[in-house]
């Protein structure tokens, strides 16, 4: 139904590791904000870098093979 979800990595440069953001955007409900981490630099840093592979990561309907791996083959 158009719900969305936004995922936003920050490193902290004292400590060198990943906090991940995570805004749920719901087409029929209110919108919630959670956090994740701390994430191990090597593996925030990996999971940027898989970002970086798709042209349009905004776009919630792109299957590049970027997409499909972050998601783990979850698209719907």
């Amino acid at each position: 139904m158009g719900d969305e979800q936004t995922e936003s990595y920050y490193l902290c440069p004292s400590c060198g590791v990943y906090t991940v953001e995570v805004c749920d955007d719901r087409f029929c409900g209110e919108e919630t904000i959670s956090f994740r981490g701390p994430l191990a630099r090597e593996e925030g840093e990996r999971q940027v870098a898989l970002i970086r592979q798709c042209p349009e990561p905004w776009d919630k309907k792109c299957r590049c093979p970027a997409h499909r791996e972050y998601f783990a083959g979850w698209l719907d």
